[in-house]
């Protein structure tokens, strides 16, 4: 898939459930000016190798196949501002993570014995609307050795430096130790990648608001 519009299939859920988010959010003001840029964290090792065929908006379902991913289905969704808390329209905002198993869909993650999820992508792609709004479905991410769970994002526009950043969820034991995490020394900075997931219709909610700073 280009790095354009959402799939067929995901258009009209997109759309409504954006009309819904976007309501909720501030809107971008002048009192908003002076926003603090998203930190940055480590890209990691599985970043894909190469983007899969599937590389929409809803990673627990991949085209051709009629399963859905195991594990707990999570809407993320946000927007994109810069740092005087204006949208960030046509933003394109990657994101990856393990399945429910522990697994990249990495040919550098071995993973020992256990199998990797074919009903999940692992990776997706989507653009932000007029508002900067974006919008993915995937899953509550899961735990592996030596690290909380997270989900990696990638956000580039342009204008702005391109970021990478992780989102942590709220409540999770092992945010306190983990090393990226905790690498992030500003608490203010720090707490504002851990989201909380509420339940929703299908599984469960969060949001991840994301500040890009400008090119220096």
């Amino acid at each position: 898939m280009a790095h354009g519009p959402l799939t067929r299939r995901l258009v009209l859920r997109s759309a409504l459930a954006t009309a819904g988010l976007t309501a909720g959010l501030p809107r971008p003001a002048h009192a908003q000016a002076g926003l603090r840029p998203t930190a940055a964290q480590t890209q990691g090792p599985y970043y894909p190798s190469k983007i899969p065929a599937d590389a929409d908006n809803d990673l627990i379902r991949v085209a051709g196949r009629d399963g859905l991913a195991a594990g707990i289905p999570v809407q993320v969704s946000g927007r994109v501002l810069d740092t005087a808390g204006r949208p960030v329209p046509g933003a394109l905002v990657e994101i990856w993570q393990c399945d429910a198993g522990g697994r990249y869909h990495h040919v550098s993650d071995d993973g020992g014995s256990v199998p990797r999820d074919p009903n999940f992508q692992g990776y997706g792609r989507t653009r932000t609307d007029v508002e900067g709004a974006y919008l993915f479905r995937t899953l509550r991410p899961a735990p592996y050795p030596g690290r909380a769970p997270h989900i990696h994002f990638a956000v580039r526009a342009p204008g702005l430096k391109r970021l990478v950043t992780q989102m942590y969820v709220e409540g999770e034991p092992a945010n306190g130790s983990d090393g990226v995490l905790n690498g992030v020394r500003d608490p203010l900075a720090r707490a504002a990648l851990v989201v909380p997931l509420r339940p929703a219709t299908a599984g469960l909610a969060g949001r991840f608001d994301i500040v890009l700073a400008a090119v220096s």
